[in-house]
């Protein structure tokens, strides 16, 4: 793309806006700048122009978007047929397995869930279609990124903050590498409670008539009722079923 191509503010109002998040619901001008690593000032405007079209409240000290952002996303949901599309058979799977199941595509470093069947809640936050996960540490995410070439899964796992969230998350590069390896061969990823403690799951690759990768499903379970090491012959028939069913379907 040419430079003058390149619309250096609306960027960066992107970036103002996705300095919000579940941790950080309300935010100041400091704040927000130091999230985002740009100048008070930028910040400032970016910010009180969002308030001026109605994306933000700001009571004179703090910002917290308002349900209007919601049109951002609502834009690719109404976009994209993959959501419409998933959706039953996930309310199906999650029937059959008494578990919640969901659906997520990749976005840089990150899953984002496009569709979801609760069952109950499992994990400390609530997800919804729109939720992010590290891709690192998901099951959907190590499915996703064990379908493209290996040196594009390094090159984003290189821009990833490697964390432990939990004393058994993988942090190693080499040892990510060498896991997406081992899913891409065995087709599926199981997670033992890497993202958070007393959650398991395991994730199928979810692909179109031509063989292409373009979302991830999987299935999510307290490890407390199911260990990590029943999840393959419990459930993966039922993701199978599901991920053959809807090959045809998507695009």
């Amino acid at each position: 793309m040419r430079e003058t191509d390149f619309v250096s503010g609306f960027a960066r109002g992107l970036t103002v806006i996705e300095a919000f998040g579940e941790a950080q619901p309300r935010l100041s001008i400091a704040e927000a700048s130091k999230r985002t690593g740009l100048d008070r000032a930028t910040v400032r405007r970016s910010l009180l122009t969002l308030s001026e079209l109605g994306y933000a409240d700001y009571d004179g000290k703090f910002f917290t978007l308002t349900p209007k952002i919601l049109r951002l996303g609502h834009a690719y949901l109404s976009a994209t047929p993959l959501p419409a599309i998933v959706q039953p058979y996930l309310d199906q799977l999650s029937e059959k397995a008494g578990q919640s199941a969901s659906a997520s595509v990749l976005d840089g470093t990150e899953v984002v869930y496009v569709a979801r069947a609760s069952q109950r809640r499992v994990m400390s936050i609530n997800l919804v279609p729109g939720s992010r996960l590290p891709a690192y540490c998901a099951s959907m995410g190590r499915v996703l990124l064990a379908a493209l070439p290996e040196a594009q899964a390094r090159e984003i796992l290189s821009r990833t903050e490697l964390k432990a969230n939990t004393p058994r998350t993988k942090t190693d590069p080499e040892e990510l590498v060498a896991e997406l390896r081992k899913v891409r061969e065995q087709g599926y990823a199981v997670i033992d409670q890497e993202l958070e403690l007393g959650l398991c799951s395991i994730a199928v690759p979810l692909m179109n008539a031509r063989g292409q990768v373009v979302a991830a499903l999987n299935i999510g379970a307290p490890a407390a009722h199911v260990a990590a090491a029943e999840l393959a012959e419990r459930y993966l028939p039922l993701l199978k079923e599901t991920q053959a069913a809807l090959r045809p379907l998507v695009q």
